[in-house]
């Protein structure tokens, strides 16, 4: 009977019933209200970004799987997340060969040069991110501000402007809390509206996907630090892209650690290092580097926060 009980294989022992391409739908799932608001915030061009962007992630991965004769596996939805996250991370005034590069990119360069779904270092669609923003600073900064939808301007159909972090840094222009909160700002296409992303954000939380540890410690690291440089802390947690950054970024199944301490460390890092960017760098942003440099330390923070097996003995103890 006991015989029966027991059962030797390899690791790992424990399994999860949820699958990827569960996982990855759900997300899709959870970055529906992020998009809609973009849409109906920046219009036609917001939803163009967003199409180009998905579907040249999904080309991407199946023309690289198929050259490498490798199975095809754009039904797991990972190549879609990547496309839309790096879409709704983006200006909505990009031409739309830039959404299409970036695609290529984050799947060609960041995801499959190291092996694939599971191996990449670095959140993919940042990467995407990064390298456009290196390559065509120009329209990579190129903002418009929502104005048919904002109450305090009326009679434009858009206003070309800068966006809420760098009014506030470049001419010390403060953005009122209302229009930050729900999203009637200059931004990339998917941060502007905290409601969508909190909606979002709740959904993967109730669907057991991802917790509060690393967005909680990421943006309370932006309050406290943010309060103890003279800033306003609810303005830097509203502005920008912490919020997706947060909560659709850090949480990354592959590119952040898997201990709770080393989750803590990561979030605690992507929050100073974000603040740092914002206040002594040369981008009123910093969201997209924190976590991209936080990346590089996973496999570190990994290491020295891994529980002890039990039984183990502390060296010199």
């Amino acid at each position: 009977m006991a015989e029966k009980r027991l059962i030797v294989s390899s690791s790992p022992h424990l399994r999860s019933p949820i699958a990827t391409p569960q996982i990855m739908r759900d997300v899709i799932i959870a970055l529906i209200p992020a998009s809609a608001m973009g849409i109906l915030f920046f219009k036609l061009q917001a939803l163009l970004v967003i199409l180009v962007g998905v579907a040249f992630a999904i080309i991407t991965e199946a023309v690289i799987q198929k050259a490498l004769h490798k199975p095809v596996t754009i039904n797991d939805y990972s190549a879609a997340v990547a496309g839309l996250l790096l879409a709704l991370v983006l200006p909505p005034t990009v031409p739309l060969w830039i959404p299409a590069i970036g695609s290529i990119v984050a799947i060609g360069v960041a995801k499959h040069v190291f092996g694939g779904l599971g191996q990449n270092p670095f959140n993919p669609a940042l990467i995407g991110r990064a390298v456009l923003l290196a390559s065509w600073p120009v329209l990579m900064t190129r903002w418009v501000w929502p104005v048919s939808q904002a109450p305090w301007m009326q009679g434009f159909d858009a206003l070309t402007t800068a966006t809420p972090l760098a009014l506030l840094k470049l001419s010390g222009i403060k953005t009122p809390y209302a229009a930050l909160f729900f999203g009637n700002v200059a931004g990339s296409i998917g941060e502007t509206s905290v409601p969508a992303i909190l909606l979002g954000a709740l959904y993967l939380i109730w669907r057991g996907h991802i917790t509060f540890r690393i967005p909680g410690y990421f943006i309370g690291t932006v309050a406290v630090l943010s309060a103890l440089f003279g800033q306003d802390p609810l303005f830097h947690i509203l502005a920008g892209g912490l919020m997706i950054g947060a909560f659709f970024m850090a949480t990354d199944y592959v590119s952040t650690p898997v201990t709770p301490r080393g989750q803590a460390l990561f979030g605690i890092g992507c929050g100073v290092l974000t603040v740092m960017i914002r206040l002594f760098g040369g981008y009123p942003e910093g969201v997209c580097y924190a976590i991209l440099i936080m990346d590089a330390t996973t496999a570190v923070l990994d290491k020295f926060t891994r529980p002890r097996k039990f039984g183990e003995v502390r060296r010199g103890a």
